[in-house]
C-alpha cells in the first residue's frame, strides 16, 4: 500500500456527532474530502442539512440523522436501523466554566449526561452495531487536553474528560479482539465561532497561549488531520491511546 492510499477512506461510512457545527462539522467535512459517506448527526435539522449541503457541494456524499445523542433509547434504535458503520466520532460535548463553588447539579447534570453518559452509550450502540456486522472499525472519542491535566473553573470538565479517556482504554481493551480500534483526540483551545468571544479578554487569551508552547491558538484545521488519520488504515495499529493535539501545553 502507497501512504496515501492508507489515508484513503473511500467506501467507508463515518458517523460524527455534534456535527452540526465547530470541530465537528469541520471533521465530517474532512472526512468527506477523504472518500468517506457521511451521517451528519445534530439535534438541530438546521444545522444537520447544512452540513449535508455543504458535503454535497464538494461532490460528497452525506445522510441527515436528525437526534439529540442524550436521548440513550432514541439513538440507540437510530443506530441499530443503520447500514453498517465504519468510522464513529464521538464529538458532543460541551462545557460550563466556573469556580468549584458556583457549580450547581443542574451544571453537573448538563457536562456529565453529555460529554461522559451520552457518550458512553453511544459508543455502545456504535460497538454492538459493529460486531453484529462484523465490521473492523475506528471509534475516535473527543476528549481534551484538560482530560490529562488540571485546571482552575474547569473541575466538571476536566472530571468529564479524564474518565472519557478511561473509557477509551477501557472499551480498546474490550473490543479490539473484533479489531475494532478506540482512540482519543485531545485538542488544546481551538479557535472556532463559539469560544472565539472567550478570547476577546486579553487576560484570559494571555494566559491560555503562556501554556502553549507554540505560541498560537489551534485551529479546527488542526484537529481535521488528526480525525482522518484515526479513521484510516494509516493508524491500524493505534488503539488505546490518546493523540495529543495540545500545541506542548501537556509537556511540562
Amino acid at each position: 500500500m502507497t501512504v496515501q492510499s492508507l489515508f484513503d477512506l473511500t467506501g467507508k461510512r463515518a458517523l460524527v456527532t455534534g456535527a452540526g457545527r465547530g470541530l465537528g462539522r469541520a471533521i465530517a467535512v474532512a472526512l468527506a474530502e477523504s472518500g468517506a459517506e457521511l451521517i451528519i448527526c445534530s439535534r438541530s435539522s438546521d444545522d444537520v442539512f447544512s452540513v449535508v449541503g455543504e458535503i454535497g457541494r464538494i461532490g460528497g456524499k452525506a445522510e441527515a440523522l436528525v437526534q439529540d445523542v442524550t436521548d440513550i433509547e432514541g439513538f440507540a434504535r437510530a443506530i441499530s436501523a443503520q447500514a453498517p458503520i465504519d468510522i464513529f466520532v464521538n464529538n458532543a460535548g460541551t462545557n460550563r466554566p466556573k469556580p468549584i463553588g458556583e457549580v450547581t447539579v443542574e451544571d453537573y447534570d448538563a457536562v456529565m449526561d453529555l460529554n461522559l453518559k451520552a457518550a458512553f452509550f453511544a459508543a455502545q450502540a456504535v460497538t454492538k452495531r459493529m460486531t453484529e456486522s462484523g465490521t473492523r472499525g475506528s471509534i475516535i472519542n473527543m476528549s481534551s487536553q484538560m482530560g490529562h491535566v488540571g485546571a482552575a473553573n474547569r473541575t466538571l470538565y476536566c472530571a468529564s474528560k479524564w474518565a472519557l479517556e478511561g473509557l477509551t482504554k477501557a472499551l480498546a481493551v474490550e473490543v479490539g479482539v473484533y479489531g475494532i480500534r478506540v482512540n482519543t483526540i485531545c485538542p488544546t483551545f481551538i479557535e472556532t465561532p463559539l469560544t472565539r468571544p472567550f478570547f476577546e479578554d486579553p487576560a484570559f487569551k494571555e494566559a491560555v497561549l503562556s501554556k502553549i508552547k507554540l505560541g498560537r491558538l489551534g485551529q479546527p484545521s488542526d484537529v481535521t488531520g488528526a480525525a482522518v488519520f484515526l479513521a484510516s488504515d494509516a493508524s491500524a495499529m493505534m488503539t488505546g491511546s490518546a493523540l495529543m493535539l495540545d500545541g506542548g501545553w501537556t509537556a511540562e
